[in-house]
């Protein structure tokens, strides 16, 4: 057999080969390499690819960036990201003068060298998910057309990185910064929006810096959130009665000299925590207050659920945050020693609590790296690291008595000084043109001289044309700041822009507490009573009878269901509580018999609840949804009913029906468990119900599992909790043809597809991967590779073994275990 000569390949592909070093005899004249998902720190020897055109160096252990770079002249595209690189030497970068693609992200760059600039050929680079605090070395890169500095420290943008007349940037991304100057808000927008911001701070040289700070109370019901909210605003003891305890959201503004508080005093029954999410942001105060009186040292109980569950649901949504905790009823204790001791008790859990969640995230990557080949997983252990870079920053515990004038005080001084100390970290302060200012009291004096209607829902465009009558300003200036102005207002609080909706991207909500008094006439803990409560006159004017009204609240009790009629009633009944009759205001809220209100899109967009079918048979056609595929229409497109129903999942009480559909497992089903570190988020499982469910319109549902429907093919997907770790499974029966492994495969990797794309909602939460062994008794189990960027076909490639053998020495076809179609 004649000789192969290795040097006239073209491309080479090293990935995956646990390489610890560039083999030395590497193509010399290759012009591709890829030698990702490696074990290289150094890269030794590179300089001999001297005609390389493209260099994939991503997913090493790489700690720094090599000087032999400089002698690839032809480089066109390099991959270096998710390594250790710390810095860039000098002289590297001018001597790639055909380098056009640069991924440096998600490695520990701390600067960029002076001379990046000279590369001039680069037209798209991604620097996200380093610690660069500044990147004015970029600017005078000319062709440079997309830009991603997502994720790092940045608190001020180059203007001139913008403003530039040849500046061809397009796309710009910088999501997860403390930005200031200008503010992430304006960011969003996209490079139009910046470069708009940075035109208005040349022509309005009196900038206004506004320190607001968006301030959220949260605690169990009836720890004090609203007493500790209405006396800080008025400075001094504001007694709430049990009856006027929050429900829902209230909202309120403390002004002081040095900063404007945005107070949200959340609810803290259950059943409003679904809804939590909707409007808890990031970059935010939390106070969460405790009970001291109640609170018992002893009983573990009692500090899981007055502060462990909130500190890590906060942990969860909202990393970077900032919790002060405030001790309530101090009066209520036995004397001051008491107070104290418990005090030190708390602040000892608490140390003890975030300690241990990183010692679990440390041990959960270090299991990772203990793998055969660690580079297949190197996402996830990139995402424990991001887990671990987050630093929630827990304040001591503060005592007081709300019953007294100095205690208020004292806590309004020791807020100032926490804002202050740690206004980078809560984005307190923003750099903002005259302008915007001008525009947000042009929008306050709307309010108070009644020029937008009390409610407070607007259209945008009327908005726009209102603001004109009380600013100095052309039609052509406002347009290009009021969509940022509105995102920032937003984000502190003052309003609420549904940007991304697109059916409510053109309204504004000037008043968010009236839209949340629409959320809590559904979401709340009395809804059964609410709704056993409607009058006739009320069901009149739904055209409804008595007798529909038992029907409704059986619905509700037993299957979790809501008429949509019940919910136009329940929400019409609180509208005309707070305004005036507006028949036009209840028909754009509520909705009709034909067309969907405000208030239902919202609750399905934030999936508190799932459209449904009343009456109809179910449809066990529903399509396939194959992981990969671009587009797949739901059969719910079709029938989404405004006079139909909507499930809510928070409602259910109980699995009997899902239980009665789905019988016992079997041995020989096909299991996978899903983990969520450091846990399953509170109010997840409800999502997930309503994302698997509106895949597949056959379903069968209960409190913590759900029976899904695809042709003849059914899949149980639950919450369960093994050994403390609580994790959801997704069950299959094995079936009977091999042809039939496919199906059943595909319709988990749907349902673990939309796991993976809502737990991108929680920020500080990761996942991992298990198929348990199947052999009985076994507590073995084989752990999947990173496998959320694989397309449709590599999900069928992740294991190449026609068997697999577990730690116990169990034997297994590899179809049982990972995604593969047998051979016949």
């Amino acid at each position: 057999m004649a000789s192969v000569d290795r040097n006239s390949w073209q491309e080479w592909d090293l990935s995956g080969q646990k390489l610890k070093s560039i083999p030395k005899d590497c193509l010399t004249y290759a012009t591709k390499v890829d030698l990702q998902r490696n074990k290289l720190k150094r890269v030794i020897g590179i300089s001999r690819l001297t005609h390389l055109t493209e260099l994939n160096l991503s997913r090493n252990k790489i700690m720094e960036f090599s000087q032999e770079m400089q002698n690839l002249h032809k480089l066109e595209r390099l991959y270096m990201n998710q390594n250790n690189i710390r810095s860039i030497p000098e002289g590297i970068f001018p001597h790639l003068r055909r380098l056009k693609f640069l991924k440096l992200s998600t490695n520990r760059l701390a600067k960029l060298p002076s001379d990046i600039n000279q590369c001039t050929s680069i037209t798209s680079l991604d620097l996200s998910k380093n610690c660069l605090q500044n990147i004015q070395p970029l600017v005078g890169l000319q062709k440079l057309k997309e830009l991603l500095v997502k994720k790092n420290q940045l608190t001020e943008l180059p203007s001139q990185l913008f403003q530039n007349r040849s500046c061809e940037l397009t796309v710009f991304k910088a999501t997860g910064n403390p930005l200031r100057y200008p503010p992430e808000e304006v960011c969003d927008g996209g490079v139009m929006d910046i470069q708009s911001y940075f035109l208005q701070m040349e022509e309005n040289p009196n900038t206004h810096s506004a320190w607001t700070v968006k301030t959220m109370f949260l605690g169990s019901s009836m720890a004090g959130k609203s007493t500790l909210c209405r006396s800080l605003r008025e400075g001094k003891p504001v007694a709430v009665a049990v009856e006027d305890r929050t429900e829902g959201i209230e909202i309120s503004q403390l002004y002081t000299q040095e900063v404007r508080f945005l107070f949200w005093d959340f609810a803290g029954q259950e059943e409003y925590y679904l809804t939590h999410h909707v409007f808890i942001t990031p970059r935010a105060l939390v106070i969460l207050t405790i009970d001291l009186a109640s609170y018992n040292i002893e009983d573990p109980h009692s500090f899981k659920d007055q502060l462990w569950f909130w500190i890590n649901n906060i942990q969860l949504r909202v990393p970077d945050s900032m919790v002060l905790l405030v001790g309530t009823h101090c009066d209520q204790c036995r004397d001051q020693e008491e107070v104290m001791e418990k005090k030190k008790d708390i602040e000892e859990k608490v140390k003890n609590m975030l300690a241990n969640r990183k010692i679990v995230l440390k041990y959960q990557k270090k299991n990772l790296e203990e793998n055969t080949d660690s580079s297949l997983f190197t996402d996830q252990m990139d995402e424990l690291d991001c887990l671990l870079g987050y630093n929630l920053k827990v304040l001591d515990l503060v005592t007081l008595d709300c019953q007294r004038t100095e205690d208020i005080a004292k806590l309004r001084s020791h807020i100032l000084m926490c804002i202050q100390s740690e206004s980078v970290l809560l984005c307190a302060e923003s750099i903002l043109p005259k302008s915007y200012e001008e525009v947000e009291q042009a929008i306050l004096t709307l309010v108070a001289q009644q020029e937008i209607p009390q409610h407070g829902i607007i259209l945008l465009e009327e908005l726009s044309d209102l603001i004109l009558n009380h600013v100095k300003m052309s039609q052509e200036s406002l347009h290009s700041i009021l969509r940022s102005l509105l995102r920032y207002l937003h984000r502190i609080g003052v309003i609420i822009w549904y940007e991304d909706i697109d059916v409510l991207r053109d309204r504004v909500f000037i008043q968010p507490s009236f839209l949340i008094s629409m959320f809590k006439s559904i979401v709340r803990h009395d809804l059964v009573q609410q709704l056993e409560g409607v009058s006739r006159d009320l069901l009149m004017q739904e055209g409804a009878l008595v007798k529909q009204k038992f029907t409704w609240v059986h619905d509700l009790r037993y299957r979790g269901i809501l008429q949509n009629a019940a919910m136009r009633i329940l929400v019409r009944r609180e509208i005309e509580k707070l305004v005036v009759d507006d028949d036009d205001l209840v028909r754009e809220v509520v909705g009709t018999k034909k067309e969907e209100g405000i208030i239902l899109t919202l609750l399905q967009h934030f999936e508190v609840c799932l459209p449904t079918l009343v009456g109809s048979p179910l449809n066990p056609q529903a399509s396939d949804f194959i992981p990969g595929e671009k587009q797949w229409e739901s059969a719910w497109e079709e029938k989404r009913d405004p006079d139909g129903a909507c499930l809510f999942p928070i409602y259910l009480k109980d699995n009997i029906t899902v239980c009665h559909k789905w019988g016992e497992d079997k041995q020989d089903d096909l299991s996978v468990h899903v983990y969520f570190l450091p846990e399953i988020p509170h109010g997840f499982f409800h999502r997930v119900i309503i994302k698997t469910c509106f895949l597949y319109p056959t379903h069968w549902v209960g409190r913590e599992q759900c029976v899904l429907c695809c042709g003849n093919r059914l899949a149980l997907v639950r919450q369960k909790i093994e050994d403390g770790d609580p994790f959801i499974e997704i069950r299959c029966r094995r079936p009977d043809k091999h042809n039939e492994f496919r199906q059943l495969w595909d319709l988990i990797l749907a349902v673990m597809s939309k796991l993976f794309v809502l737990s991108r909602q929680w920020p500080g939460l990761t996942q991992q991967v298990h198929t348990p062994c199947p052999e009985k008794g076994c507590p073995h189990y084989f752990t999947w590779r990173d496998w959320q960027e694989l397309s449709n076909a590599d999900f069928y490639n992740l294991v190449k073994e026609e068997k697999l053998v577990c730690q116990g020495g169990h034997t297994r076809r590899t179809e049982l275990i990972f995604p593969k179609v047998p051979l016949l």
